[in-house]
């Protein structure tokens, strides 16, 4: 009588394929590399509004938690509420409105160094008028020298 030592299968009886059920990690690990490119190279250039050039100063920077709301005046005079035109008389009913007549919202104020400061001081009594009380003007930090065009040189 001859029989095998060690095998399960019965005679006349086929075992069936045994599944794995893992997951292949290395596919998923690539579109989630390929997603992190993208998203870097794509959040910088959706943050980009409407080019003013903003004079420079030397004030701290300012921590906010929440996205403020941001009035702007370009070099030609027209005015933007976020990146949308408005007019001056109708300003202050939007951002009542978007507010939902919160004085204590902050907003900011950019105005192009290029134009009159009555334009930006015009803007900003509108908005102290109609009540605002955390109202602030945006301005650019002024790039720090390089060491070799520093004017103070070192002693020997």
């Amino acid at each position: 009588m001859a029989f095998s030592v060690g095998s399960t299968k019965k005679m006349g009886k086929r075992r069936k394929a045994h599944l794995v059920a893992e997951i292949n990690v290395t596919p998923m690990v690539d579109v989630m590399l390929v997603l992190l490119v993208i998203f870097m190279i794509t959040a910088p250039l959706l943050t980009v509004g409407i080019p003013v050039d903003l004079p420079k100063t030397k004030a701290s920077v300012m921590n906010e938690k929440d996205d403020p709301l941001t009035v702007t005046v370009d070099e030609k005079g027209l005015l933007y509420l976020q990146e949308t035109v408005i007019e001056l008389s109708a300003l202050v009913p939007r951002l009542i409105a978007i507010t939902d007549s919160n004085p204590e919202a902050r907003i900011y104020v950019r105005g192009d160094k290029s134009i009159a400061y009555g334009q930006v001081m015009e803007v900003m009594g509108a908005l102290n008028s109609a009540g605002f009380k955390k109202v602030a003007l945006i301005s650019e930090l002024p790039k720090s020298p390089s060491p070799a065009t520093s004017p103070v040189k070192e002693r020997k």
